[in-house]
């Protein structure tokens, strides 16, 4: 998918979600995924779980597939290992296919187009990417956004630090507090914060997006990437299943149905 990617809202419908069981057993497959993770997969006030994942997932396992399905929560920083361990039977938490990753396992064909991003406060001191040297940036553990961090810390000669967080929400409460002066995440889930919230913003500048000849959003990008669903080594069938319910899904509109409910553009 190439297309400017801006948030929309949060509509979603509720899917199974249990802390209980691994792998599953007969015909539901469960599913690794790191929670909250808004617009992606998160619970609403009344306990459901909603997302653009969880929708995603209904129509490829259960619609499409017929599977039963559910979600258990995993932290991101160990999610490939407690994969490959059998916990669940795939990883579908808006991960990034990296090449680092697919040598531990196997990924789906490219479901999104994300890009990673800077949120900094509208009242700070923070107007360029180059007013973040010196300064301390929050990440969340095991993401390409600690990645693009690691990397802006060597473009600036080390002159930058980093305070990693187990879960995103702990980093955007950092900014609010001014424990860090931006956050570095997708950038869908970062515009879900600034739309939540009046006193942070994007990062303006131009960068990887436009470098690469993409149809930006109009704010810093540092990176470009596609998410995947992960699955283990040795499950290049299920792999094949799910890439041709993937393929349906886009071209019987589904797919579209479903990003319009969390994103415009």
């Amino acid at each position: 998918m190439k297309r400017r990617t801006y948030l929309k809202g949060s509509a979603g419908a509720a899917a199974a979600f249990t802390l209980a069981g691994c792998l599953g057993g007969g015909d539901e497959i469960v599913i690794g995924s790191d929670i909250p993770y808004r617009p992606f997969e998160y619970e609403t006030t009344e306990g459901e779980l909603v997302g653009f994942d969880v929708e995603i997932a209904q129509a490829v396992f259960t619609d499409q597939l017929g599977y039963e399905h559910r979600f258990k929560p995993t932290s991101f920083d160990g999610i490939i290992p407690a994969l490959k361990n059998g916990n669940f039977r795939v990883i579908m938490s808006a991960m990034t296919i990296t090449e680092e990753r697919a040598e531990e396992i196997d990924f789906s064909d490219p479901y999104f187009t994300a890009y990673q991003t800077v949120v900094v406060l509208k009242n700070g001191d923070i107007s360029s990417k180059e007013d973040l040297k010196g300064k301390t940036v929050g990440v969340q553990k095991g993401t390409t956004g600690a990645a693009a961090a690691d990397s802006l810390k060597e473009e600036f000669d080390g002159n930058l630090n980093i305070q990693r967080y187990d879960q995103i929400p702990g980093a955007f409460d950092a900014l609010r507090n001014n424990q860090v002066v931006a956050v570095i995440n997708d950038n869908t889930v970062n515009a879900e914060f600034v739309n939540q919230s009046d006193s942070v913003t994007f990062l303006e500048g131009s960068g990887a997006a436009e470098e690469q000849g993409k149809n930006a959003p109009p704010y810093l990008t540092l990176t470009v990437e596609e998410y995947g669903i992960g699955f283990r080594q040795d499950d290049d069938e299920f792999r094949k299943e799910v890439n041709g319910a993937l393929e349906t899904i886009r071209e019987n509109g589904t797919y579209d149905e479903i990003y319009s409910k969390y994103f415009s553009g």
